[in-house]
């Protein structure tokens, strides 16, 4: 039976743990740790994005991921703690539970980009 991308979300969310901004931001700039947004460019140009994040769209994640792939993100390795996020959490969730299909074990969900400008987190860009 098909299920709807909420049924999708809904199922991601509760596969992939959810991490607080406070609990993200003391985990960044450790080495074993990497930060992915994956919004498009133009919703991070406009934004910003969590300082030090990278970007990858949710559409080229497992690509990126992907070590075998031409266009793998070296800095993306299964080893790492891999925090994702996105504007609202659907997209990061289901960003999540893919990372976890390709065998990253540590993959926590910052759930929206909102709520880490709100707590005055550090930001990089953004117009």
């Amino acid at each position: 039976m098909a299920k709807s991308i909420m049924e999708q979300v809904a199922e991601a969310k509760a596969q992939v743990p959810d991490i607080s901004p406070e609990e993200a931001d003391a985990l960044r700039g450790r080495d074993d740790v990497v930060f992915v947004d994956v919004r498009d460019a133009g919703e991070v140009a406009e934004s910003g994005r969590v300082a030090g994040a990278i970007n990858i769209s949710r559409g080229m994640l497992e690509f990126r991921a992907d070590s075998s792939t031409p266009y793998h993100e070296p800095e993306l390795t299964p080893g790492k703690t891999v925090v994702v996020y996105c504007a609202s959490g659907g997209r990061s969730a289901l960003a999540g539970k893919a990372l976890q299909e390709l065998g990253y074990t540590d993959v926590r969900n910052l759930g929206g980009f909102g709520a880490w400008a709100e707590a005055g987190l550090p930001v990089d860009g953004g117009s």
